[in-house]
Formats: structure tokens, sequence, C-alpha cells
């Protein structure tokens, strides 16, 4: 059975039923096991590629299949991005991760018609008192976020949540990319800004699933694309950490479907 739709500024958001929530949760659960492998395997001197090739070959050994490898052209299974690099980072052979190093690792997967996304920044060995506060900050501002998830509240009750949270720890919300709904199609209506005002945006459902992610700069907003066509950095050079969680909003509150 198919979930119901609903139609907002002619932007069609499915709203998924109990059925597909437990499908998409178990593709979740598929990204949250990879993704700690990548956190155990993530160390000075382990190669991107390396982890790329991992979250590849344990992704299909589960019976999964990539869901970044191929979509519009992107050519790894994994976006890895280092230190200043905000998403997309194309994993390489000759990128060796040092010590003091953050890394953000973005991975999807697709499972039995559903698809499962999530994104963790971490350390790299020892890393400086102000990358560990980006990523608290970061990460902090998700599940803040989160809790506005919630039947009745508004798209942007989220995003105004996130940016608050940021802003008043003197960081910056990167504005040029957006979380979004997620189910049979890795990015679905409606799409989730880190930033807004509150009391905007569609009404918030039961059964819409939202892939909510802060990506957060320690400087200012703005990003630029390097000549690969993917790997965003930060204009200004400073770092930047990226969190996400898929989440299924019910009656009883917040799913985190991708809870570690």
């Amino acid at each position: 059975m198919k979930g119901s739709l609903v139609s907002w500024k002619k932007e069609i958001i499915v709203l998924k039923t109990p059925e597909e929530i437990e499908k998409i949760r178990t593709s979740c659960r598929i990204v949250v096991e990879i993704l700690q492998g990548l956190r155990e395997l993530a160390r000075p001197g382990v190669t991107t590629y390396d982890l790329d090739r991992f979250s590849e070959e344990e992704a299909r050994k589960r019976g999964a299949k990539p869901a970044f490898k191929g979509y519009r052209g992107y050519p790894c299974s994994l976006c890895t991005s280092v230190n200043n690099e905000v998403v997309h980072g194309i994993p390489s052979p000759k990128r060796h991760l040092k010590e003091g190093d953050i890394l953000s690792l973005d991975f999807g997967i697709l499972y039995n018609g559903y698809y499962g996304d999530a994104a963790i920044t971490i350390p790299i060995g020892e890393v400086s008192g102000k990358a560990k506060r980006l990523m608290e900050v970061t990460e902090r501002a998700l599940y803040a976020a989160i809790e506005k998830a919630l039947p009745g509240n508004r798209l942007f009750d989220i995003s105004a949540t996130i940016q608050n949270c940021v802003e008043e720890a003197g960081f910056s919300v990167v504005r040029d990319f957006v979380g979004h709904g997620i189910g049979r199609e890795l990015h679905e209506p409606p799409q989730v800004p880190n930033f807004g005002t509150p009391g905007r945006g569609v009404r918030l459902k039961k059964g819409m699933v939202l892939a909510i992610e802060p990506m957060v700069n320690a400087g200012r907003p703005d990003v630029r694309i390097l000549d690969d066509g993917w790997t965003a950095v930060t204009a200004d050079g400073s770092l930047s950490a990226h969190f996400e969680h898929t989440v299924a909003i019910t009656d009883n509150g917040p799913d985190i479907l991708t809870r570690i």
C-alpha cells in the first residue's frame, strides 16, 4: 500500500505508511552499521578511497545498493569531506587522512525499494578545541531541530532552530545546500533548509520522513565548488562539519530512523 500525498506550492509530499517507515528504518540501520564501521576504520594514514571501498563492499554484502554512486554522475559510493570541505568530497587514493583532520562521512543506500541516508563528522586522532566545538555545536543543532519535527509544527520551525543554535555559538549555517524528504527516492520534497523564519513553511504531518542535515562553517556561510564539479568547500577556508539523521514524524514524536 502506498502512502498518501500532500500538495504544497506544487510539491507533492509523500506521507509514508507505518509499513513504509519500517522499510526505511531497515535501510537506515544498514547505513548506520556501515558508518560505525567507517568510524572505526578512519585513522591517520588511511585514504578516503579505502573508506569508499569499504562502504560499497559492506553495502553489497547486505544486499543493498550504494545510493550515491552514479547519482547525477557522482563517481563514488561515499562522500568524504575533509576539514574545509563542506559536502560531496570525492574519495581519492591520493587523499591520506592526517592527525588533526575532521572528516565528514555522508552515506546512503537503497534496500528493498527504500532509501536510508545519514552523515557524521568525526575527528582523526586529536583535533583542535575549535574543531571539537564545531562538531559539538553542529550535532547539537541537529538534535534540537529534530525536537521540532512534530505534527502541526511548520517546516521552518526545524530550519530556524538549526540557525539559532549555530549562530548563537558564533558559527554559520551553509545556505547553498539543504536537507530533504526521503523514501522511494533519495531526494523527495520538501527541501529542508538550515535557516529560516519559524512558523513558516509546509505544515508537518504524521508520515513525513525527512533527512535533516545541518552543514555548519566555523567562518562565513559562503561556499564554492571545486573543479571536480562536486566538492563544496568553504569560501574562506574555515572548517566545516555536517551531521544528518533520517527522521519520521509520528503522533508519538520524532522517530530517528538512523539512531546510532
